[in-house]
C-alpha cells in the first residue's frame, strides 16, 4: 500500500511540477514587466487607475506595442535620421559609448540572418584533458588575436549549470572541437538539468 502511494505521489509530481513551474515563470515575467512599465504610464491613460483591479499583462502589452512602434518609426527616413543623431550623441559620451557599442554589436550579430552565433554545439576538453564540456560556437576569431595566433581559432561559449546565461569565452583551435548533430535548445536543457536530461541527436528529415 505504501509503495503504491509513493508511486502515485511521484507520478503526481512528474505530471504537475512542469505545469506549475511553467506557469510560475510566465506569471513572474508578466509581473516583472507590469512592475517595470506600468508606473511609467501617465495616470490619466492608465486603466489601472480607473478599474477596480489592475490589468494583468498591461506592462508587457505596452512594451510589445512600443517596440513595434519604434520599429515602424525607425524604418522611415525621419526615424532613421533621429537614430543616427542619437547614436552620434551617445558616441561622444565617455564610458557609456563603450557599453552601447558593445551591446549593439552583440545584438546585431545574434539577430543577423547569416549569423553563425549559437548555431553549432561542440564538445571540447576543458578545464583539462580528458574532461569534456558542452559549448556553443559564436564565430571565427578575428582581429588582434587572430594575427597573434597563427592558426584558425573558434570562439566557444561554455555556459554554466544551472544558469546558462553565464559562462566562459574560450578561443579553441578548430581541430580540437567535436561538432555535435544536436539542437541548441536541447543542449541548453541538458546543461540546465545538470545532465539529467539526455542530449539526443537531431532526427533526420525524410
Amino acid at each position: 500500500m505504501l509503495a503504491k502511494i509513493k508511486n502515485y505521489l511521484l507520478t503526481g509530481v512528474l505530471v504537475s511540477a512542469p505545469v506549475f513551474i511553467t506557469f510560475w515563470i510566465v506569471y513572474s515575467l508578466v509581473k516583472f514587466f507590469d512592475q517595470l512599465i506600468t508606473p511609467l504610464i501617465p495616470f490619466y491613460i492608465n486603466p489601472n487607475y480607473y478599474l477596480p483591479r489592475d490589468v494583468p499583462g498591461l506592462g508587457l502589452i505596452i512594451l510589445i506595442t512600443l517596440l513595434v512602434f519604434i520599429g515602424f518609426i525607425t524604418a522611415s527616413f525621419f526615424g532613421s535620421f533621429i537614430i543616427k543623431k542619437t547614436e552620434s550623441l551617445i558616441s561622444k559620451i565617455p564610458l557609456i559609448k563603450i557599453f552601447y557599442k558593445t551591446i549593439k554589436q552583440i545584438i546585431e550579430t545574434i539577430f543577423k540572418n547569416n549569423s553563425n552565433a549559437f548555431r553549432d554545439v561542440v564538445l571540447l576538453e576543458y578545464p583539462r584533458k580528458g574532461v569534456w564540456v558542452l559549448g556553443f560556437t559564436t564565430g571565427v576569431v578575428k582581429g588582434a588575436v587572430a594575427k597573434k595566433i597563427n592558426q584558425e581559432l573558434i570562439n566557444v561559449f561554455v555556459p554554466t549549470t544551472p544558469n546558462p546565461t553565464s559562462g566562459f569565452l574560450l578561443m579553441v583551435p578548430k581541430n580540437q572541437l567535436k561538432y555535435l548533430n544536436t539542437k541548441v535548445d536541447d543542449t541548453v536543457k541538458t546543461i540546465v538539468s545538470a545532465g539529467i536530461i539526455d542530449l539526443k541527436s537531431k532526427q533526420k528529415s525524410n
